[in-house]
């Protein structure tokens, strides 16, 4: 078997029982935002899991109150000459590269994948989940994706997936406005497939992981890939002109904005800029 336990180094725990892997997002803290190494570690257990004999299912969860409150705004942003928090300074098309491997490695993982949505899941947290095969979402759980909040275009995985389990329509609506979606409203639209009470949450998931690790393998993982294929062609449609458009935004002074009354606690004022 696969050491996992490397993991805990970006606050990523990893435990593997009868042959389910279960993967947690560790920074309670901070709702589980993605923090330096998360966004690599979980890329790497997925492919390590792929490859792992030992594993044949994968669950996916956060640890206290939250599943992913997405990027950390908070630890993203830093004190500029006059005291006010902005941006830090970052590498012209660095965008274009990490989330589209962390799209490719969901769509290539033969393993299925099961999100077990324990809290709020926002942003790339919503996208951690959404990309998963199989979600399973607490009924005190909201989920949202809030990129335009910060004054960003959900490119790096949210204007790809959210059309395909909700429709083009559904998904602007929900898209533009940033809105949050309680699990009534979220179960309602088909965003995810079961909604369940908290405290039988890691069982329901697990249970159905034990369903699929003792079925047909083969059967099972290349059923699974057959379907991703029409998530590959939106991919090859949207991923790159997506993820543009999020780094023409990342930057603007409408994001810069934001990250300001983000730190500050205040409402921001946009000016499309």
């Amino acid at each position: 078997m696969s050491d996992y336990s490397k993991f805990a180094n970006v606050n990523i725990l990893v435990e593997v029982k009868d042959r389910i892997a279960t993967v947690t997002l560790n920074r309670p803290d901070r709702l589980n935002a993605i923090g330096p190494g998360m966004e690599d570690g979980w890329r790497e257990i997925l492919r390590t899991a792929n490859e792992d004999p030992e594993v044949g299912a994968v669950i996916i969860t956060g640890a206290g109150r939250g599943f992913c409150s997405g990027g950390d705004l908070g630890g993203m942003s830093q004190q500029g000459s006059k005291g006010q928090a902005v941006p830090p300074p970052r590498r012209m098309g660095s965008l274009l590269q990490g989330p589209k491997y962390l799209i490719q490695d969901y769509l290539n993982c033969e393993v299925p994948i099961i999100a077990a949505v324990n809290g709020p899941a926002a942003g790339l947290g919503a996208t951690l989940a959404l990309m998963c095969d199989v979600i399973f979402m607490a009924d005190v759980a909201r989920i949202g994706d809030t990129h335009v909040r910060a004054g960003l275009v959900a490119g790096d995985g949210g204007a790809l997936i959210w059309p395909h389990l909700v429709g083009p329509h559904r998904a602007k609506e929900l898209l533009m406005s940033g809105r949050l979606i309680d699990a009534q409203e979220a179960d309602k639209i088909g965003l995810v497939n079961r909604v369940v009470p908290l405290d039988s949450l890691m069982q329901e998931a697990t249970d159905f992981a034990k369903e699929l690790v003792n079925g047909p393998p083969l059967a099972i993982r290349w059923t699974k890939l057959t379907i991703n294929r029409i998530l590959w062609q939106t991919y090859h449609s949207v991923m790159d002109f997506g993820l543009a458009m999020e780094d023409m935004t990342m930057g603007s002074e409408d994001n810069k904005e934001a990250a300001r009354a983000f730190v500050e606690r205040r409402t921001p004022t946009f000016t499309g800029r």
